[in-house]
């Protein structure tokens, strides 16, 4: 089972900006208890990486990923500092080339079927859609998977995406799993509102789960 097959059995993979690596461990063991063993941390705050060395070397059974991987060097870093796997908001060929060399399994952005078949020539088994809500929504994400299905490409939207309207999105079999910010908002970590977080991701993989179960 490959690391994003591993992801798909949750549905949801929490989307966090972390200010403070301090935060990092007791994030991964609140997002554990709540049953949720993964988190992509995004490369959008000086934190970021020692967040993720942090929860690779303290909490491994956590699955953390790097978010908005934009360059090369950031790839090489996401890789030295533990990260499973890797995503971007786009998509860059010499990227998605650096994360192959490197063994990083790696999520590039699209928006649209060129963005797509770029992913698949590049050999791409998952991608993220991005941004999910603003780009068009479920509607449009079905109706740019529909011709490519048979390339098994697995997608991850993530830009809008919420607990209300996470059925529209994961009733989709092209839809892996979902990334999303409300399970570990920026004030949740901030207050150190683990309770919170847990109670969220909790809500979430049940959620996940009856939808699917309901397929």
């Amino acid at each position: 089972m490959n690391i994003f097959e591993k992801i798909e059995q949750y549905g949801v993979v929490p989307v966090i900006a972390i200010d403070a690596a301090a935060d990092a461990v007791p994030l991964a063991d609140a997002l554990l208890e709540g049953g949720l063993p993964v988190a992509e941390i995004t490369f959008r705050t000086d934190a970021a990486l020692d967040s993720i060395a942090a929860i690779s070397s303290q909490r491994p059974e956590l699955l953390v990923g790097a978010g908005t991987v934009l360059t090369e060097s950031q790839v090489d870093d996401a890789k030295a500092a533990g990260a499973k796997f890797a995503l971007s908001p786009g998509l860059d060929l010499d990227v998605l080339l650096r994360a192959e060399e490197v063994g990083l399994p790696f999520a590039p952005g699209i928006m649209t079927p060129t963005d797509l078949q770029a992913a698949l020539k590049a050999g791409c088994k998952m991608v993220k859609f991005f941004p999910a809500m603003a780009a068009g929504g479920p509607n449009l994400l079905r109706n740019i998977a529909a011709p490519y299905a048979h390339t098994e490409i697995g997608f991850n939207p993530t830009g809008g995406v919420t607990l209300e309207n996470l059925d529209q999105w994961l009733s989709m079999p092209t839809v892996r799993a979902v990334g999303g910010t409300w399970i570990a908002t920026k004030a949740d970590i901030a207050n150190g509102d683990w309770a919170q977080i847990t109670e969220k991701a909790k809500m979430s993989v049940d959620r996940a789960a009856k939808i699917r179960s309901a397929q």
